[in-house]
């Protein structure tokens, strides 16, 4: 009986100890997630990022100075058209009008001219044979003056009415192709009212738009990158122009970028991202910066997910600062010397296991 009692307590104790000894060799059996690491940069170049649209280099919004009924529109959207083609008829009837009466004027005053011219010169020689009278001289002198001066106001009133004829026939005042129609046949037009807008496509430019805090910063003739947001693609330009008032722009600096040739799909209107580049004060030489891309947003909250304990994803909160290109500033939450994960083969979340290629 002592022996069985004694082979009982021995398996007894055995169990235990190999319970406890399975119990501090468990494996994590979890498929460890593929990542890549990265550490922040701290480059001694910064980018101020504006927001900006795409437009042709040379373009127009063609209008008129006159009132009248549109005749006719003879161009279509998108059409290419030369330059000095017409593009709308007004309605010129009146002046029309105008042209004749003036032409009627001018053969007026062309026949009052040419007879007071041969008076003129009749009483010039009888005045130089001493048959007329200075008095006499000096009335058809003056009747001669008066005929030439109104035969000059009549051909000064027909170059006036043919420029106000000008304003009803609108032309391409260059080459290029119809953006915008903003009338029918038939419809009103109003001195000033746009008509037809058309460009030159070929260059294009941005205007981008700086706040005051940041535009002394930006100097004519540096090299920019523009992101064209609906293609994605990175572009390369040079400012040409910097507003120096935002008297009739809000406050924001008007700055006009143009763009370097490019087999890239663009169209006016297009809106983009440049990164103009700035110099870094002296106090931003511990600026900490890491991809977008890596960031990790829940809510009002931003994060990164950065290597913890045992190869493990920890989700790390940060404070981040201005934006610089594609890259932003981290003001609290992380060093310059901790590796963050840039990209994973897999999801990641908080604790999950990882491994670093």
């Amino acid at each position: 009986m002592k022996n069985s009692l004694k082979i009982i307590a021995i398996a007894t104790l055995l169990v235990i100890a190999s319970c406890g000894d399975s119990k501090n060799n468990t494996i994590d059996n979890r498929t460890a997630v593929a990542v890549k690491v990265n550490t922040p940069s701290s480059e001694n170049g910064a980018f101020l990022t504006a927001s900006g649209k795409i437009e042709a280099v040379q373009n127009a919004n063609l209008s008129t100075r006159m009132m009248g009924f549109v005749n006719n529109v003879h161009v279509k959207v998108g059409q290419k058209v030369s330059q000095g083609q017409l593009l709308v008829s007004i309605n010129s009837a009146d002046i029309s009008a105008q042209k004749a009466q003036v032409s009627a004027s001018i053969t007026e005053a062309t026949a009052a001219f040419k007879n007071a011219e041969k008076d003129y010169n009749r009483f010039k020689a009888l005045f130089s044979d001493n048959s007329a009278s200075q008095k006499e001289m000096d009335d058809m002198t003056a009747h001669y003056q008066m005929a030439k001066a109104r035969l000059e106001a009549a051909n000064q009133m027909k170059n006036g009415v043919n420029a106000q004829l000008s304003y009803s026939n609108i032309t391409a005042p260059f080459s290029g192709v119809i953006t915008g129609k903003f009338v029918n046949k038939g419809d009103m037009a109003n001195p000033g009212m746009p008509l037809i807008s058309m460009e030159t496509p070929g260059q294009f430019q941005v205007i981008a738009m700086v706040p005051e805090s940041e535009i002394t910063k930006i100097n004519n003739g540096i090299e920019v990158s523009v992101l064209v947001k609906s293609t994605n693609q990175l572009l390369k330009g040079k400012v040409t122009e910097v507003s120096t008032s935002a008297k009739n722009t809000g406050g924001q600096y008007l700055v006009k970028v143009v763009l370097d040739k490019t087999d890239a799909k663009l169209l006016s209107g297009m809106f983009t991202s440049v990164n103009f580049p700035i110099e870094k004060k002296a106090d931003t030489n511990g600026l900490i910066l890491i991809p977008k891309s890596a960031l990790v947003t829940q809510g009002q909250l931003t994060g990164v997910y950065t290597i913890g304990n045992e190869n493990t994803a920890l989700l790390r909160w940060l404070r981040v600062g201005k934006s610089y290109g594609d890259e932003v500033e981290i003001l609290s939450g992380l060093s310059s010397d901790e590796q963050y994960i840039v990209s994973s083969e897999g999801k990641i979340f908080n604790g999950a296991k990882v491994t670093i290629q």
